[in-house]
This record gives structure tokens, sequence and C-alpha cells, in this order.
């Protein structure tokens, strides 16, 4: 806002009037008089102006019935009463601004009329006409001016309502399309994918009653097949509770987060799932970890995760990966390397998938950044998990990786 919409702001009452005082002084002092130099009285009556009109800034119908006794007094006793009639004129216009009600408006330009008009009472015709014009200044002026400000000030309210409303309905109207999107994506998994799933657990159950002299190792594959399975299908319909509705499953911290102490527990189970379906893996874990908030530890377990399932995928089962998660001044370092000298396994779905990026999001999202590329071995995959976790939305992103992806967010490695 300018210094001429903050002049006529309705909280600067004091700086206007303080304004109008100086000015008033001004034309007292400075502007030469056609009769002589301001009397006595004349300074009495503008001192009073002046004082009454600071001391009851606040309060303009107050200030305007003490202006208007004043100019009534100026008008008897001296013959130069500009200050009271300026005075008694911006008492109106300050009405005209602030006044809840027209009527007190109205009122207030009636009285004013009235005072005037007392000056040309038992003038001649002239007079009485040169009066009329003087009246159309004093009044009518400062109320045309107090509702043009008014009437604007109305509309830039009403603008800003508008612009309120519109982002509301915009936002509701988002909402509502999320809300389909994820109808619609909640169907999908649903009818199509927990349905191959839980066909898939299915048969491998009965393949495993069905077949009761078996290898012991091949009785092992078919047990993790099935509990990873079990696991999955479960992961997939709580997600679906939470796509048709979030705020009805918003406190399951299964969803979202993971108990600090389980963190450790649940990093080696992935890496035992790592070694189960044929890669080397080397962990090196800090103790610390156990102490993580549930935020970070559920996105180092899923890092975890997706970075050794890669591993199995694109660098081969028979390949060596070393893990590492330290906890250092608060922050979390993260690393995955491999040799890749391993063959990709047969039946391994080709990539171009959403892996690294599903991992980069989540660590942005944590106010990390996430690297992923070639190294003169292999491959690796890093991060630093700040120990304030926020949200950057600026964050650099890492180096572009290779076509080395598996499903984003899977809830456990199934290489096998």
């Amino acid at each position: 806002m300018g210094w001429p919409g903050r002049l006529f702001d309705m909280r600067e009452t004091l700086v206007r009037m303080v304004l109008l005082d100086l000015a008033g002084l001004g034309y007292l002092l400075v502007v030469p008089h056609s009769t002589s130099t301001p009397t006595a009285t004349q300074w009495i009556l503008a001192v009073l102006a002046f004082t009454v009109g600071l001391a009851v800034h606040r309060w303009p119908v107050v200030n305007l019935l003490a202006q208007a006794a004043l100019l009534a007094v100026a008008i008897r006793l001296v013959d130069d009463f500009t200050i009271n009639q300026v005075g008694a004129s911006w008492a109106l216009l300050e009405i005209t601004m602030r006044a809840g009600r027209p009527r007190t408006i109205w009122l207030s330009a009636a009285l004013l009329v009235v005072v005037d008009l007392t000056d040309s009472v038992g003038d001649p015709v002239g007079q009485v006409a040169s009066g009329l014009v003087g009246l159309a200044l004093e009044v009518g002026v400062p109320v045309l001016l107090g509702l043009v400000i008014r009437t604007n000030r109305e509309l830039s309210r009403q603008a800003v309502e508008r612009a309120v409303a519109e982002q509301r309905q915009h936002e509701s109207e988002s909402r509502a399309a999320r809300a389909d999107e994820r109808s619609a994506i909640a169907r999908e998994l649903h009818d199509v994918v927990a349905h191959h799933v839980a066909s898939m657990v299915l048969r491998v159950g009965v393949a495993r009653h069905v077949l009761t002299d078996l290898d012991p190792r091949v009785g092992e594959v078919f047990d993790d097949v099935h509990g990873t399975g079990t696991a999955a299908l479960a992961e997939l319909r709580r997600l679906v509770a939470v796509l048709r509705n979030p705020d009805g499953v918003r406190g399951d911290a299964a969803l979202t987060a993971i108990e600090p102490s389980a963190l450790p527990a649940a990093i080696g189970a992935s890496v035992d799932r790592a070694r189960q379906a044929g890669v080397t893996v080397e962990a090196d874990l800090d103790p610390a970890i156990g102490s993580l908030d549930a935020v970070r530890g559920m996105a180092v377990l899923r890092l975890t995760q997706e970075a050794l399932t890669n591993v199995a995928k694109h660098a081969g089962t028979s390949a060596l990966a070393h893990l590492v998660v330290a906890v250092r001044d608060g922050c979390v370092h993260w690393e995955v390397t491999d040799n890749g000298r391993g063959g990709v396994p047969a039946g391994m779905p080709a990539g171009g998938g959403h892996g690294i990026t599903g991992m980069r999001e989540r660590v942005e999202v944590l106010g990390g950044r996430l690297e992923a590329g070639p190294t003169d071995a292999g491959w690796r995959v890093r991060t630093v998990l700040p120990a304030v976790a926020a949200a950057s939305a600026d964050a650099p992103v890492g180096s572009v990786p290779r076509e080395r992806e598996a499903p984003a967010e899977s809830p456990a490695p199934e290489p096998a």
C-alpha cells in the first residue's frame, strides 16, 4: 500500500490529524492575511480545534460535535474562521469514511449545514448564494470524498473475500480430484495387483503342501516366497485402505514409520532375504540406528530394501554388496555398493522402473540428497539424512542413474 492509501487507512487517524494540525499552523503563521495578523481569539479557537482533533481522533462523532461547536463560536467572534471550517469539514470526512451506519453520515452532514447556514442568516441574497457555494465545498466535498474512499475500501474487501473463496474452491476441487485418483488407484490395486498376489500366495501354499518329498533347501525357498507374498499382500491391503480413506488410517504407524528399536532387526531381515536370493551382503550397521526417529528409520529400511533388490536384479545373484549405515553427529550416513560382476538371473524383469526415483523422492522429503551412479568396480547408492528432517523443494538431485531400478516402495526384496 502506497502512502496515499495509508493516509486514508482507518488505522492512521492520528497521522491524518497531525498533518492537518501542521497545515493549520502553517496557515496561521505563513500564509499572508488580507486584513491583519490572526487575533488572540482566532488563535485560541484554532488551538482548541487542534487539541480536540488530536485528543478524540479515535471517536469521529465526538470530534465532529466539538468542531461544529467551535465553528459556531468562531462565526460569531472572528472574521476569519477558516481553521474551524476545515476542522469541522475534516471531522465530517472521518465520519463518512468510518461510520458504521449511513444514518450517522447524513445526520452529521445536516448538523454541519445548520452551523454553516448561521453565517448567512440576515445577509443579502448575494452573500447567501456565496454561502451556499461555500457550503457545497465544506459539506459536499468531504461527504463525496469519504463515500468514494468508503466504496473503494469495500470493493477491495470484497475482492479479497472473492480471492479467498476462489482459493478455497480450488483447493476443494483439487482435493476432490486427488480423492478420485486415489480411488481409481485403489481399485486397480485391489482388483488387479492384490488379486494376483493373493493367487500366487495361495498357489505357493498349495504347492508346499502337495509336494511333500522336497529338498529342504527348496522347502525354505517355498516358505520364503510364501512369507514374502503374504507380507506384500498385507501391505497392499493397508495401502488400499490408505488410498480410499487417508484420514481413517492416519494413526497407523506401520504405514509411515517403524519402531526405532525394531529397525536393526528389520534391516537384518532384509539382508537375510538378499542372501537367500544368492547375493553376498556385507552389512556394517551402527548400533546407534536403534535410537533413530521413526520417520528416518523407515526411510533407511526402505532404502536398504530397494538397493538390495536392485543389486540382485541388475548385478546378479552372485554379486557382492556392501551395506553401511552409520550415525554421526545426528546424521544418518547410508550407502550400498556392489561389484557389479554377477549376471542377471534368468526370468528377472528388465529395468525401467521407478525405484531410484522413489528413493530420491523419499530422501529429498527428509532434506537429504541421493547420489546414485557407477563406480570403478560396480554401482553405488548413498545419501546423508540430516539430523533435523525437513522438506527441501530445491534440494539438488544426484547423478543420473543407469537403467537399474526395481518397483518403487516394495515392502521387501523379492529377487528369487
